[in-house]
């Protein structure tokens, strides 16, 4: 049976978190800001579930497993504010909107 290299795992939870990263720092826009922090997060959960597979060791696919459900709550409240915030200033950029102003 053919398995896959760790590191092919590694390269691409590399790629997925540098995607993430430029996201995060490039962009002004709050829906893909969260975008971007939510690919981050898979590429460490990736990378979480890729060394629990090689050691043989499912603590890694549970933190994996914790991490996506503190995600999916993060998302939930994320898009809320965001919602929220839009709302109010009629603008998802986040150059625009200050609130510590008000």
């Amino acid at each position: 049976m053919f398995t896959v290299p760790i590191y092919y795992y590694l390269i691409l939870s590399a790629i997925l978190f540098s995607i993430g990263t430029v996201g995060v720092l490039t962009r002004r826009n709050a829906i893909v800001l969260f975008m971007s922090i939510e690919i981050m997060l898979n590429a460490v959960n990736l990378t979480f579930i890729a060394f629990s597979r090689y050691h043989q060791d499912y603590q890694g696919q549970l933190f994996a497993f914790i991490v996506m459900a503190v995600a999916a709550a993060e998302a939930g409240v994320g898009l809320a504010l965001i919602v929220n915030i839009f709302r109010l200033h009629r603008t998802l950029n986040v150059d625009e909107v200050n609130l510590l102003k008000h």
